[in-house]
């Protein structure tokens, strides 16, 4: 199993009209996520990463050497111990789910195969599936017997090429919650590629930024979140991620208070323990500032902050404000006009007024 941090691509590869440009450290634990508009380079990155496609340069995983074009390394995909998940799952139409899953494990042979099998089958939730026709599977169950196959090899990394883009979006409701888990329960490095920033918010640790074959923005999700660049590329879904835990519930208003360094803010009933650790998710354009304690205000979630910088945004109208809570940055969208007339400037202390806030996973 690979150990932090041990992920090393420097890639790159030409086509007419697109050149892959990539050097990239990554962390050998967690999930990175890939994001990124179509066209951009996600799938040819991981494509590259698992010997799908050959492109120059180096890629290094867990202290081995996959690839090395100046040493004429290269080790074949099929002896690269990878799972790879597709966009729609490429299961075998003539087999049961049974015989699917264990299709891969007659070629790997590794020790401990039935184990590993037996533990991807319970992580995912598909033991009711086994002796189901691949016919009979919803989209949704089908991408989890399709990751539980990947994982019962035993692999060294796991990469997820948009596994939900194939699916509508109560399919991909319904299985966010098992990759989540994943997430949780899972030792093993993911690379995930999406473009959706709910899958973003939800399942990333790290994050890529890519933009036309290049690597425009990298670092943890919450250093990615606030940068300018990332915000300005997404427009209307820039916000930020803060991680709290819930203190408490209010059952005569449906609502659940979630500590952040002694600051509390309120969202719809969570169905968790006190304790429990939250990520939440802010939108910029739902956080307002003010420099006095705002008083009598339906506003329930206020918290103070300190502003660190204040760049352009994609329109000239707006600008983007980054803030200090504690140790969690925050990002807010405002208005050029605003940041005058409130004389903001680096360094001033603020109140982020917040409108709205969700809880991106648990």
């Amino acid at each position: 199993m690979i150990s932090a941090p041990d992920l090393c691509l420097n890639l790159s590869l030409e086509r007419p009209g697109f050149r892959l440009d990539v050097d990239l450290k990554l962390p050998g634990q967690g999930v990175t996520v890939i994001f990124g508009p179509s066209g951009s380079g996600k799938t040819t990155l991981l494509r590259c990463l698992a010997g799908l496609e050959r492109a120059r340069g180096q890629v290094l995983v867990g202290g081995q050497t996959w690839q090395d074009s100046a040493k004429q390394t290269w080790v074949p995909t099929w002896s690269r111990d990878l799972g790879y998940v597709f966009q729609e799952a490429s299961l075998f139409e003539h087999m049961d789910v049974q015989a699917n899953l264990r299709f891969g494990l007659e070629r790997v042979k590794k020790t401990g195969a039935k184990l590993a099998l037996d533990a991807a089958v319970t992580l995912l939730g598909i033991d009711h599936l086994l002796g189901r026709s691949t016919h009979s599977l919803s989209g949704g169950e089908r991408q989890r017997v399709a990751i539980a196959r990947a994982l019962a090899t035993q692999p060294d990394i796991l990469l997820l090429d948009e596994p939900l883009a194939s699916l509508d979006i109560a399919r991909r409701l319904e299985i966010l919650p098992w990759l989540e888990r994943m997430h949780r329960e899972l030792r093993i490095p993911m690379l995930y590629v999406t473009h959706t920033m709910d899958e973003l918010t939800r399942l990333a640790d790290h994050v890529v930024l890519m933009d036309g074959g290049k690597v425009s923005v990298q670092g943890s999700i919450d250093q990615v979140l606030s940068d300018p660049v990332f915000a300005a590329s997404v427009g209307g879904e820039a916000g930020s991620v803060l991680h709290g835990t819930i203190q408490r519930h209010d059952e005569t208003f449906h609502l659940t208070c979630i500590d952040i360094h002694g600051s509390h803010l309120w969202v719809r009933h969570q169905p968790l323990d006190p304790g429990s650790p939250v990520r939440l998710r802010i939108h910029a354009n739902d956080v307002s500032l003010t420099t006095m304690e705002p008083q009598h205000t339906s506003i329930q979630n206020i918290l103070p902050g300190d502003i660190i910088s204040i760049h352009p945004d994609s329109h000239p109208a707006s600008c983007l404000v980054r803030l200090r809570h504690h140790d969690q940055i925050m990002i807010a969208r405002i208005t050029r006009k605003s940041v005058e007339n409130l004389s903001l400037d680096v360094g001033k202390s603020v109140w982020m007024q917040v409108k709205s806030v969700a809880l991106a996973k648990s």
